[in-house]
């Protein structure tokens, strides 16, 4: 990343450093930042194109050694450019170019103490973090009690937000783990069940302006994980940490630093449509890795037992038939899922790795997080939570030629939670191991941070299809939320593409699916995350469509492009990503209607020929044919309730 430093008092049409209020622009001048000092406490606002989409809202921190957020003066630097190139693969979009105005704002107490707050303003996203620049002579180290950071939403705003859970409930004291559900377009400030507040992202709709998209990334061992309070009828939220009760009631809910230092980056993303929302890539642009990978990681396919066959198929014969399945379908990987110690052992095990990697099939293995923090009885346990024991097991899956493990059952966003993730993170590099998270916090631009980071759960994931028939019933709703919210900020491990129709071994019982294979086949595409667990069964080589296996034996898991074409928040979504030279773009439809849309595709020309997958309009069988587009990039599909449409060329 690289600064620019230049005078920038043409485009911010005044001498900032001695303006009574800072305004910060976007490089196109549509995004406007307007800092100001309100009888000594710092607010700041937003606009965008003119119209007011974040009213006045309160800056600062309150420290053990202070409390800046009232009492202050407020000066400026001068602007910079802050311009930053960077390649990514596990991310939606492989190639990025990062332009933002960089602004330092200076926050000075009675006792002529700085606190910066750095601002860093590009086309639709604004991130903001607060900075330390020294120690304050022989205070070295703050505990920073609570944030007076806020957003205050206009009036007429409505929400898609997902509550926080309260801390050790849920299944075997395991929350939160993000996996709560969402309520669409809902009235700001309405009675929480928890009255714990809410997770990160938080999608904002500003009525006829515009939409904007909180959350905050670079969050590492350095600090907690924090959410957004309760909120008001009037809009206003507050940054909160975490509650207490969490991790047993053990470490800290508020977070330490040693100074100088500084706190993760504030994110909102403002837009008046959706496409800045979906295709943003904030919460990598703001953050550095923080060490080299320690080798380069291969992405791709995975077969996972435990979904659909669930805790009994962690057997050896199971395991094996799933190896068969995964060289079916010419996949990359197999997941081999928690209770492998006790129903297979370490000596059978390490057989059916060798197994795996004679056919051309790499590892990985499920491993409990868990030291002190909750009771999930999945073994292996005890192995993750302690540097010593953790160096040891990692040492011997290297020796196994294991390429990644999944880690479950975190429940906490404590800062003592948030090194025991990095701790798992550096340690794997160490050992060539890729991770992935379940049961666990949202990820805070770990993917450019951390190079060996694959995913996370932290949504209301596939495993509830199995577990409840209401999972079932709102899957297309749901799924339907995930491009606008979870998945714009981060890599989600959903474990998808269900091609049974009945949830248990034998698809003649269990949970019904409600959805077309085509729409399975479309949240391939739809929901982004550089390993793809996919929920296929060996029952599926015979009994699921040809067409159906035939497009999941080449979808692919990393993307280099992504647009968003139409859609609406758990009404319907249709994205096109590419990779390489081919472009797939898919959707989902989760009304109660068959969905008409004329497509504008520019990444077709008109007269190409393209691969449309559909649902037959009266049996619902999915269906593949060649079509040809229109005159002006278009294409009209009819997406069937329930269902999906893609687009390969």
């Amino acid at each position: 990343m690289k600064k620019l430093l230049f005078p920038l008092s043409l485009l911010f049409g005044m001498n900032i450093a001695q303006a009574e209020d800072v305004k910060i622009y976007s490089p196109d001048s549509l995004l406007q930042v307007t800092v100001s000092e309100n009888g000594g406490s710092p607010v700041y606002s937003i606009t965008y194109d003119g119209k007011q989409m974040l009213e006045d809202s309160p800056l600062g921190l309150h420290t053990n050694i202070g409390d800046f957020s009232k009492g202050l003066s407020l000066k400026a630097a001068a602007p910079t450019v802050v311009e930053d190139c960077y390649s990514l693969k596990t991310i939606k979009t492989s190639h990025v170019h990062y332009r933002a105005n960089e602004v330092v704002c200076t926050l000075i107490d009675a006792k002529q103490r700085p606190l910066n707050v750095v601002f860093r303003v590009s086309n639709n996203d604004v991130a903001f973090k607060y900075v330390f620049p020294h120690s304050y002579g022989d205070t070295r180290s703050c505990v920073i009690k609570s944030e007076a950071t806020g957003f205050n939403l206009p009036d007429h705003s409505t929400t898609f937000l997902c509550e926080q859970a309260l801390p050790m409930t849920g299944w075997m004291r395991t929350k939160p783990s993000y996996e709560e559900p969402y309520k669409p377009d809902a009235k700001m400030g309405e009675p929480t069940q928890n009255n714990c507040g809410y997770t990160f992202p938080c999608l904002f709709h500003v009525g006829d302006d515009g939409w904007v998209l909180i959350s905050e990334t670079g969050v590492s061992s350095a600090y907690v994980g924090s959410h957004l309070s309760n909120g008001t009828a009037d809009g206003r939220y507050t940054i909160e940490f975490p509650h207490e009760g969490e991790m047993n009631g053990l470490g800290s809910s508020t977070p330490g630093l040693s100074l100088p230092g500084e706190t993760p980056w504030r994110t909102l993303t403002v837009a008046a449509d959706l496409k800045p929302i979906v295709e943003t890539t904030v919460a990598f642009d703001v953050v550095k890795p923080l060490y080299e990978p320690s080798q380069e990681y291969a992405y791709g396919r995975s077969v996972w037992p435990w979904i659909m066959w669930q805790d009994n198929a962690v057997n050896y014969n199971d395991t094996k038939a799933y190896i068969d399945l995964a060289v079916a379908m010419d996949w990359e990987y197999i997941l081999i899922d928690g209770l492998w110690d006790k129903q297979i052992g370490y000596e059978k095990v390490e057989e059916l790795i060798r197994l795996a990697q004679s056919k051309g099939i790499d590892v990985f293995m499920w491993y409990n997080s868990n030291g002190y923090w909750n009771d999930a009885p999945q073994g292996p346990r005890q192995r993750m939570h302690n540097s010593i024991v953790r160096k040891q097991e990692m040492k011997w899956l290297k020796k196994m030629g294991v390429k990644g493990l999944k880690v479950d059952f975190f429940g906490s966003d404590k800062q003592e939670m948030m090194t025991i993730y990095e701790d798992i993170l550096s340690d794997a590099n160490d050992y060539g191991l890729m991770i992935i998270f379940h049961g666990c916090t949202l990820p805070r631009g770990w993917e450019r941070m951390y190079p060996n980071y694959v995913g996370s759960e932290a949504v209301l994931a596939s495993e509830n299809l199995i577990f409840t028939q209401e999972a079932n019933d709102a899957e297309a709703f749901n799924a339907c939320l995930h491009p606008f919210i979870r998945n714009t900020v981060g890599c989600m491990e959903f474990g998808g593409t269900l091609l049974n129709k009945r949830h248990n071994r034998t698809n003649d019982g269990g949970r019904i699916r409600r959805t077309t294979d085509i729409f399975q086949l479309a949240t391939a595409v739809l929901f982004q995350n550089p390993i793809q667990n996919f929920a296929l069964a060996p029952n599926n080589l015979t009994d699921a469509p040809q067409v159906s296996l035939d497009f999941m034996k080449q979808v692919p898991t990393t993307w280099d492009e992504t647009r968003f074409i139409d859609g609406y928040p758990g009404k319907y979504c249709v994205l096109a990503r590419r990779h390489g030279d081919t472009w797939y773009v898919a959707g989902i439809n989760a009304t109660a209607e068959p969905l008409k849309l004329k497509l504008t595709l520019p990444m077709f020309e008109a007269g190409t020929e393209v691969m449309l997958y559909d649902d037959h309009a009266k049996t619902l069988v999915p269906q593949v044919k060649t079509v040809k587009m229109k005159k002006k990039n278009q294409l009209t599909v009819t997406i069937a309730p329930q269902g999906g449409v893609i687009v390969q060329k």
